[in-house]
Formats: C-alpha cells, structure tokens, sequence
C-alpha cells in the first residue's frame, strides 16, 4: 500500500511522507468542503472564497493528521519501536512501526494517545474560533478554524471505534491481548470487528447515495470499503510477520544462482537467460568477482533493434544495501528491503562473494507452507 510515497519534510526525526492517494482524496475533501459544508453553514459567499476555505481546510486536516500521528510515533520511541516515518495516504495516516509492539501495555499506550491528540488539537481550534468571532475575525477565517476543530473531534470519535487498524481496534486488540496473552487471536478478532464495521458503513453509505445525499454516502461507502480491506490485510501482516520473524533467509535463498558476464550481448542475455529462466534479476560476475547485477527492466531502456549492439555492463548496476542482503540478515528486514525498493529479487553475499539470490516467491512459498502445517491461530 506505502510503495508510491513522497518524503515533504523531517519533523523530531520522523520523516514525513505522502502517498499519491492522499493527493486525490485531498482534493476530494476541498471540493465537498467548497461545495457542501461551508454553504449550508456560512451561506452568501462568493465561490472563491469556499474554494479558498475548502483548501485551508484540506490543510489543516493534512496537518492535524501529521500531529495526530506523530503522536502514536512519540509514544512508540518511549517503548524502542524502532518507526520508520509517517505516511498520510488515502483516508488518514499510519506510523510505519518496524515491529509489534512489546506489550498489550504499551500498545494500549501508543493507541490511545492518537484520540487524545485529537480531541486537544479540536479544543483548541475551536475556542480560537469562539475567540476570533468575539474579534470580529472574518467569516471564511473562524469557520475553517470551527470546521478544524469540529472535525477533530469526528476524527477522535471515530478513531476509537473498536475496529481494527483504527486507534480503538488497537485498544480493543491491547485488551484482548492482555486478557487471553495472544497476540495472534487478539488481532484476529479485532480484525474481524473493523471488517463488519466497514461492511456495515458500505452498506450505510448505498442508502445515502440512494436517499439522495451523495457527498455524505459517497464519503461513508468509501471509508467503509477502505476500513474493511484495511481490517483483513492488517491481520494478513501479522501471520505474515510472525511466521516468517527471526527466519534466515539463508533457509529459502537459492544458492549457486545463474550469472551473467559483463560482455554478455543484451540480446544474449534476453534469448539465453530472461527467456529462459525467467529471472528479473541476474548477478553479474567476472573471474568470481561480483561486480553486481542486471534487471529485466533495464533492458527497456535499449531499443530493440540495438540489443546486439550494447552489453551487460552498460545496464550494471553495482553491488550496494539496495539490492544485496547478508546470508543471516531476518526475513521480515528482507521483505520490507523489497517493498521499498521494488525488487522482488535480491542478491545474498558474504564477505563479498555471492553465495546466492533470495526471490520473493520464495519467501511466499515458505510463508504458506509454514502456516499450513503450523495453523493460523
């Protein structure tokens, strides 16, 4: 879901990142801002100046949401959960955690600060929104700062909905936790409530749309769809996590891989090898040196009628921590190497030798087996 991200800015060490989803439901939420909300409460002005209210409005919840989950990253540094970054994307934002956390304790901690959060940040715009009419502040000014503060609340409210991924699904998975000491069965039940909680908002959402109201039922079914997909794949994650957690990757890596020299022929090496072998990615080497690799994808940058006239080197891409990884290194490090990059193949070395190729199919492969044989619950 988090591969298409841009980084905007660093704040208390956290790098802030944005996914190409929230640019379109950012401008989703200014156009029912400048269409909807702002009209029916502050009816006679003009359409530049909804529009203009519509986009502060976008902003400042694309801010609260940073304060908001900055909140839960906070938190998760206090306890040594390493957290990577944030990322707003469609419907909301998440603190990207490395790892579980430690204890139901700690995570009703990091859950319940991000409401918290919330719930101040809607108190204080909406008494500087009481303060600025008592100013005589203009209209489109206090009524983006009233929206803010109103809609904060909504986020805190709905935030504690005991439904999994949201901030109250992780109170309820912490409660659960803690009552039954099973983090696997906690989760799954608290998945399952987010799931019926968002076909019930899909649902919900149709009849509005039916009923006529299609900003509202528009903005239900689609936070109701987002809610359920985003309910079952988080517990996907966790049995992905926990079978494949503390796994070498030595143990699925496929050892003595097909190498190319560098004065391969790309066409050699699309007729002899890509075809053949179906291989995204291919090691290099020279006299046993690994000089690095070549991808499938390079091949695209030459055109066709010319393949016979380049070579491997020219596509080389060498050795470095993005597409090379220790024998030893976990699988679940490897697994998120690969979602950050894109490459679902990478190169094993040790000590500068190639001893092999980790694939990701591979690692999918050993992941159903594992659960199959040991049980999902």
């Amino acid at each position: 879901m988090l591969e298409k991200r841009i980084t905007i800015f660093r704040l208390l060490g956290f790098d802030v990142k944005v996914h190409i989803s929230w640019v379109v439901i950012a401008l989703l939420i200014a156009w029912s801002l400048a269409k909807g909300f702002f009209p029916v409460y502050y009816p006679n002005q003009s359409p530049a100046v909804y529009w203009a209210m519509g986009a502060y409005g976008a902003m400042g919840l694309f801010l609260s949401i940073i304060v908001h989950e900055m909140s839960h990253s906070v938190v998760a540094r206090k306890y040594g959960i390493p957290i990577k970054g944030i990322t707003l994307f469609i419907f909301g934002g998440v603190a990207e955690m490395e790892h579980e956390p430690p204890s139901a304790g700690s995570e009703f901690r990091m859950a319940i600060v991000g409401p918290i959060t919330s719930l101040l940040l809607g108190a204080g715009f909406y008494f500087l929104s009481v303060v600025g009419k008592g100013l005589a502040w203009p209209v489109p000014l206090t009524g983006v700062l009233f929206y803010l503060g109103w809609i904060n609340w909504v986020l805190a409210l709905f935030n504690l909905l005991p439904a999994f991924p949201l901030d109250g699904g992780r109170v309820l998975r912490a409660f659960l936790w803690n009552r039954q000491g099973n983090l696997r069965r906690a989760t799954r039940i608290a998945s399952n409530i987010g799931a019926a909680f968002g076909a019930w908002m899909i649902v919900f959402g149709g009849f509005m749309v039916l009923m006529g109201n299609f900003i509202a039922g528009m903005w239900w079914f689609l936070i109701g769809l987002f809610l359920r997909n985003a309910s079952q794949s988080s517990y996907q994650q966790l049995l992905m996590r926990r079978a494949l957690e503390g796994e070498p990757i030595r143990r699925f890596m496929t050892p003595d891989p097909v190498v190319v020299p560098p004065s391969l022929s790309v066409e050699n090496l699309v007729e002899d090898y890509i075809y053949k072998y179906h291989h995204e990615l291919f090691p290099v080497m020279t006299d046993s040196r690994l000089l690095g690799c070549v991808r499938a994808q390079q091949v695209k940058q030459i055109p066709r009628s010319e393949w016979a006239q380049h070579s491997v080197q020219e596509l080389l891409a060498p050795s470095s921590k993005g597409n090379t990884v220790t024998a030893d290194t976990d699988a679940i490090q490897v697994l998120s190497l690969m979602q950050q990059t894109g490459n679902s193949r990478l190169m094993v070395v040790e000590g500068g030798r190639l001893v092999g190729v980790i694939a990701l199919k591979d690692m999918l492969a050993f992941l159903a087996l594992k659960l199959d044989l040991e049980g999902k619950e």
